[in-house]
Parts: structure tokens; C-alpha cells; sequence
């Protein structure tokens, strides 16, 4: 029962997801490179293997190894998106970010969880689940309710920007009702394994924003791109993890990405509170270098 809900709760939140997106979102891959590479390369390489650092440095289950990786694997949320936005940093590249690995995804999870089963459990942990199959999986519950979403976008705008805010409460609804049942479901296990897993889970949104940021501004992209790559790594479609970990055969590998859910939005919201002011400040300062003397 749990894997059906979790699955129609998924179908719902990529469907949504669609809906705030279009083919100009797509095309920025092209058009603005540097971000979107240096944002994808966060998101597809450094999370996942920030994952697996983690889940080693503070001796996790293998189980919980593995859901931990599952979870760093996951595509970037709109939840982001709303983030970058609030904060002032380039709300299109995140939308972009999201788009993409949202589509991306159907490749990276099961890819990412194959080798972390090979990795924490010599690949006895996932019992008779082909990755190809799971590939399919992922495939039917994220790309195609988020083709979907678009087309209905993009042939019924009109309603689409009627309905936006509603749609996304909703999802933020159903968003919430997936992390209860998820973290329901294993309660007593968290309850056991609480401290360390919420400490690696904080310690893995820290150093993903963190590492983020700083390579962000390494390479030279502005502080609104850095703000909006950081939120992004930050703050993952965990709903993803949750359902993809749910058709594993064992539960707990759904438990890091329902704890790391605890803490993704209200470090999120920190951080974007604090990059509000440093880029509405460095709007001032630029609106004054070009006033006239």
C-alpha cells in the first residue's frame, strides 16, 4: 500500500513540476553553459559521491549507506527553484537545474544506486531488482508525468497560470504527506538510528550548499548563480529517493531521504535569507556606481 501511494504522491509532485516548466528551460543548456555545467557536475558527480563520503565517515548501515547515496542522486526540487527566487540569485538557471536532472535522473538514480550496492553491500543489499528495470521505473514516475505537465502547459497556459499557486500548495501538501508516511513507516528504526543519520543527513545539506557556493564562485559564476546551484544541491526532489527506495524490497532505505527532509527546508530557507541580503546589497551598490554623480 505504501509503494502504491508513494508512487501516485511522485506522479502527482513531476506532474506539477512540468507544469512550471518549457522548452526555453531546456535550451538554456546552450545558452548560458558555464552555470548549467558547473550546476549539473554538482548535482550529478560531487552529491552522490558526498553521499557515499558521509555515509563512510559516520559508519551508516549499508542500508542506510545506500539510501543516503539514493538520496544524493536525487534531481534538484522546485522547492529550489521558490529558494532562488526569494533570495534574488538566478531563479532561471535553477529552474533549468531542475528540468534537467529531472530528466537526467532516469539514468543517474539507478546508476548511483547500483554502484553504492556494490560499493556498501558487495551488491547483495538490493534483492532481485534489475537496475534496467528499476531505470523503467523511474522512467514511468518522473519523466513522463513531467512531459506531461508541460504539454498541459503548453497547450492550456491560461489555466496553468490560474492554477500555479494552488498546484503547488498541493504539492507541497502531498510533499509533506510522502515524508510522514515514509518516516511512519520505519519509525521505530529511525527512532533507533536517529542521531546518526540526522547528523549525517545535516552534514551532508551543509557540505553540498557549501561545496556548491564556493566552486560556484571558483569558476568565476556570479553570487545569483552561486545562490541558485547551492539551493539546488541543497535541496533535492527527495520524494524521488523516498518512492525509487520504497520498491527495493526493505524500507530503510527510504529513512535517510525522510530525515534529510527535516532539514533541507528550514537550511534552505537560512541560506536564502541570508543570500537575500547580500544580493539586495549588491544591488544597491551597483545602482549607485551607475547614479549619476
Amino acid at each position: 500500500m505504501l509503494d502504491i501511494l508513494l508512487s501516485v504522491s511522485l506522479l502527482f509532485i513531476m506532474f506539477n513540476i512540468g507544469l512550471e516548466l518549457t522548452l526555453a528551460d531546456f535550451r538554456r543548456v546552450v545558452e548560458v553553459p558555464r552555470g548549467i555545467a558547473v550546476g549539473l557536475g554538482n548535482l550529478i558527480i560531487i552529491s552522490p559521491l558526498l553521499a557515499a563520503v558521509v555515509a563512510t565517515v559516520f559508519g551508516l548501515d549499508p542500508v542506510l549507506a545506500v539510501g543516503l547515496v539514493l538520496l544524493g542522486s536525487a534531481p534538484g526540487g522546485t522547492m529550489a527553484n521558490m529558494y532562488t527566487s526569494l533570495a534574488k540569485g538566478e531563479t532561471a538557471l535553477s529552474v533549468s537545474l531542475t528540468a534537467v536532472s529531472s530528466v537526467l535522473c532516469v539514468i543517474t538514480v539507478p546508476l548511483y544506486l547500483g554502484l553504492a550496492d556494490q560499493h556498501f553491500g558487495d551488491g547483495n543489499l538490493i534483492e532481485d531488482v534489475n537496475m534496467v528495470w528499476i531505470g523503467l521505473r523511474v522512467l514511468a514516475i518522473t519523466l513522463i508525468p513531467l512531459s506531461i505537465g508541460m504539454f498541459v502547459h503548453a497547450r492550456r497556459k491560461d489555466w496553468t497560470d490560474r492554477n500555479k499557486e494552488r498546484m503547488n500548495r498541493a504539492t507541497l501538501v502531498v510533499f509533506g504527506l510522502v515524508v510522514v508516511a515514509a518516516v511512519a513507516s520505519e519509525f521505530d528504526v529511525i527512532l533507533e538510528n536517529f542521531t546518526k543519520v540526522a547528523l549525517a543527513c545535516l552534514t551532508l545539506n551543509v557540505l553540498a550548499m557549501g561545496f556548491s557556493f564556493f566552486s560556484a564562485r571558483a569558476l568565476r559564476l556570479t553570487e545569483r548563480a552561486a545562490t541558485a546551484i547551492s539551493l539546488e544541491l541543497g535541496i533535492h526532489n527527495a520524494a524521488v529517493a523516498i518512492t525509487v527506495g520504497s520498491l527495493l524490497g526493505n524500507d530503510r532505505f527510504i529513512i535517510p531521504a525522510g530525515v534529510y527532509s527535516l532539514f533541507m527546508f528550514t537550511n534552505g530557507a537560512l541560506f536564502a535569507r541570508y543570500m537575500y541580503k547580500r544580493n539586495v546589497k549588491a544591488d544597491d551598490a551597483a545602482a549607485a556606481a551607475e547614479a549619476p554623480a
